[in-house]
């Protein structure tokens, strides 16, 4: 497995959080922790923005995709709308995490819980080709569920 060096910055209000880390040998993703000062309550089909603590610098030609952590999505319903969250190379503010609650209980978040995990991934840019035709498939334009017979 090769390693990419990431400047990262440790925030104020996340001096005394972990760095994120990878929980096992071949894990993907790396644990993102909550930088909140006090719980925060999410409402059943509540939405909230939730800090980390940190602020990073990616090498050029990197993002970083911010996604939901299964268990949490599992056991209480708490996922990410917008996932995955992309954190762009060029971005040095702080990084923050929308958390939203699709249970039907209230659920709360405390400082250092892992809310949600974070992969570094190699971005590859398009270069555009106007053409008149496409070239014919099998499936031509069917989508929605057409492959699913």
């Amino acid at each position: 497995m090769s390693t990419v060096e990431v400047h990262i910055r440790r925030l104020p209000h996340g001096a005394d959080l972990p760095l994120p880390s990878y929980a096992s040998l071949g894990a993907a993703g790396m644990d993102l922790l909550a930088a909140v000062d006090k719980p925060v309550r999410i409402l059943p089909a509540g939405r909230v923005l939730i800090p980390t603590g940190i602020a990073i610098a990616l090498p050029t030609g990197f993002e970083l995709q911010i996604r939901p952590r299964s268990g949490l999505a599992l056991k209480n319903g708490i996922t990410l709308p917008n996932t995955p969250g992309t954190i762009d190379e060029d971005y040095r503010g702080e990084i923050q995490v929308i958390l939203l609650n699709a249970s039907e209980e209230i659920f709360t978040v405390t400082r250092g819980m892992r809310i949600a995990q974070a992969v570094l991934a190699p971005v590859i840019h398009a270069a555009w080709t106007e053409v008149e035709n496409l070239d014919e498939t099998e499936r031509g334009a069917g989508g929605f569920g057409s492959t699913g017979r």
